[in-house]
């Protein structure tokens, strides 16, 4: 397994690899990886060759976001891609990746404009043109991305469809903890209770699958009932809960067709997300 921190040598070796008429996965990261990311990588072995990018990308972060504090460790990162048998890891500086007179973004109307989209301005744009920029270097058959992002998930799915990207974009489940928590990176910051208070994320959405299994349709009293699930735990406070179109991520009052379950709470000042997908 190689590490590299420039284009150029992610091209070299894509290129390599192209002309010997070898398939390449790709995983973009932002690091401090644990077995969700591990769960894609392991997807990817479907390819012969697999990349990974470890990059906490400046872009998609707020003013008041943790970019600052985002937890880095390449040495731990790489120990998790070589147990997955991953071949080249790029880690890149802000710099390689943004010069100096960077001034292109790409950026989208429609599904970034709910959820994270509407708590976080300018999240996706930072997310399009970062994923953009790592397809044309990386050149993937296939990217992987985790549910868990089900959001980002269908904007880069849509940007790939309308941009006429020449690559396959697949989701994974999300990975959970025993005690139902989301794997996430994230999930460091967060102490004793508010780690046991973090709970509180799944089994409000756990009650509202219950509801759409048992046949409720009015979205409103399903988000309600989530909402007043959140609100016993004295830890939480709620950025969002709706439910969605899963593909336009726009928002429905009667579930009909495949919806998105999503939220973001914040546990202390831990911002969380997570979701299910339900269809009838």
């Amino acid at each position: 397994m190689k590490i590299v921190k420039t284009k150029e040598e992610v091209r070299a070796a894509v290129k390599e690899w192209k002309a010997e008429g070898l398939t390449v996965g790709f995983v973009p990261t932002m690091g401090y990886l644990h077995e969700g990311h591990a769960s894609l990588m392991k997807l990817a072995g479907e390819n012969d060759r697999v990349v990974v990018s470890i990059f906490v990308n400046p872009m998609q972060f707020g003013p008041n976001e943790d970019l600052a504090s985002y937890p880095r460790d390449l040495e731990r990162d790489s120990s998790v891609c070589e147990e997955q048998g991953v071949d080249l890891i790029f880690n890149p500086e802000p710099e390689e990746m943004y010069p100096q007179d960077f001034s292109s973004f790409v950026d989208m109307t429609g599904p970034t404009e709910e959820l994270c989209g509407s708590s976080r301005p300018g999240h996706f744009k930072g997310v399009c043109t970062v994923v953009n920029k790592l397809f044309n270097i990386v050149k993937p058959d296939k990217a992987y991305f985790g549910q868990k992002d089900a959001q980002q998930f269908a904007v880069i799915k849509r940007m790939v469809r309308d941009l006429d990207m020449d690559l396959e974009v697949v989701a994974a489940p999300i990975i959970r903890e025993e005690d139902g928590l989301a794997k996430s990176s994230r999930n460091k910051y967060l102490n004793k209770e508010e780690r046991e208070a973090a709970l509180i994320l799944s089994r409000s959405l756990q009650l509202g699958r219950d509801m759409l299994e048992a046949g409720e349709t009015d979205v409103a009293a399903i988000v309600k009932a989530i909402e007043d699930k959140i609100k016993t735990e004295p830890l939480a406070k709620i950025d969002y809960v709706k439910i969605v179109d899963a593909s336009s991520i726009k928002p429905v009052e009667t579930v009909k067709e495949q919806v998105l379950v999503a939220m973001a709470v914040y546990i202390g000042k831990t911002r969380l997300i997570d979701n299910f997908i339900f269809e009838k």
